[in-house]
């Protein structure tokens, strides 16, 4: 949700529709990397992600075709709307004990794949991994546990990001360059922020307010700049 106002304006990619390809792939690699760690924690649900991330890869590449077609500061708006989104369900999620034995049915497959396809389509169209629906989507869905939900989510991250990513590469709206710098920062940066988030555990609560304030304040600088 950082990556593309960051792209933006503070490294200076002029163009809404490059900055979200580039971060797009940045977002792929970096998620892969993280379901790498989760999947050795044994905290995938495997069979409910991937029938997620298949049915939200479908509704990636269309939100991407839906997202390249649309005026970029359009999509910055847009876009801004998403983040004021993202602001409000990290203030409102609660804790969810779920299930921690949970299994695919028919029942919740049927439920998990037209919520995968709406929120890849979102995923790829403002072209954000989309953890803050994913994660909801799967506990909706399942009722599966949080920490299920986090890890199974990563499977849906990085295919909705490399979706996207594909998406927009093959109309040449990536900047190779910059992704891979992107990646290598992101990878340093993670390796910090997972010390750092044992570190303050038990202040998390007042973490996530503070960050989505933060959230709120890019969001309307987004907007102010799209409008003007």
């Amino acid at each position: 949700i950082l990556a593309v106002p960051l792209l933006l304006y503070l490294v200076g990619l002029n163009d809404p529709h490059l900055a979200i390809g580039t971060s797009a792939v940045a977002v792929s690699v970096s998620a892969l990397v993280n379901l790498l760690l989760h999947a050795r924690q044994g905290t995938i649900k495997w069979p409910c992600a991937i029938t997620f991330a298949v049915s939200g890869s479908l509704g990636a590449l269309v939100g991407a075709a839906v997202g390249k077609a649309v005026d970029g500061q359009k999509l910055l708006l847009a876009f801004a709307v998403a983040m004021f989104g993202v602001g409000v369900s990290m203030l409102l999620r609660k804790p969810n004990a779920g299930d921690t034995d949970v299994r695919i049915t028919p029942g919740i497959a049927a439920r998990l794949i037209p919520t995968g396809f709406v929120t890849g389509a979102a995923s790829g169209f403002f072209g954000i991994g989309g953890g803050f629906l994913i994660v909801p989507g799967l506990i909706g869905a399942t009722n599966m546990a949080m920490l299920n939900a986090v890890g199974s989510s990563l499977v849906a991250v990085t295919a909705f990001g490399a979706a996207t990513a594909a998406s927009y590469a093959v109309s040449g709206l990536v900047d190779w360059k910059i992704a891979g710098l992107f990646v290598l920062g992101g990878l340093a940066g993670g390796f910090i922020g997972q010390r750092m988030s044992t570190m303050l555990a038990g202040r998390k609560g007042a973490l996530t307010r503070i960050f989505a304030v933060f959230i709120f304040v890019t969001a309307t600088y987004i907007a102010w700049k799209a409008l003007a």
